[in-house]
């Protein structure tokens, strides 16, 4: 019989810092969901690439949007607005940005376990 498990970020298993946020990191049930948590001013491109050693972001993401408004830049040109209730399925190959003075908050089920590590 499979026990519950009952977890909070606030003790997340592994923080990852870079410069305007952070990556929270837990483990449930064997998979990793990452809370990414974003200041004003964030940018991948500028604040998580020279971590990931990649042009674009290349971890896919399964993401529920919080709070903020995360604009999105995929390689093909798309580009749009994420905002708070909103879900977004985004294959490898996007950058993104935080936009206005709010904190962005978004819940990732995919691509959470790789996010800010090095190449």
């Amino acid at each position: 019989m499979k026990q519950t498990e009952h977890r909070d970020f606030a003790a997340a298993d592994e923080v990852r810092r870079f410069d305007h946020g952070r990556a929270e990191i837990l483990t449930v049930e064997g998979a990793a969901i990452g809370r990414l948590v974003l200041q004003p001013g964030w940018r991948w491109s500028t604040d998580v690439k020279p971590i990931a050693g990649t042009e674009w972001c290349e971890a896919p993401h399964f993401q529920y949007h919080v709070s903020g408004t995360l604009r999105i830049r995929m390689a093909d040109g798309t580009e749009f607005d994420a905002t708070p209730g909103q879900v977004t399925a985004l294959p490898s190959g996007h950058d993104a940005w935080v936009v206005g003075d709010q904190e962005v908050v978004v819940v990732d089920w995919m691509g959470a376990l790789d996010y800010a590590h090095g190449a």
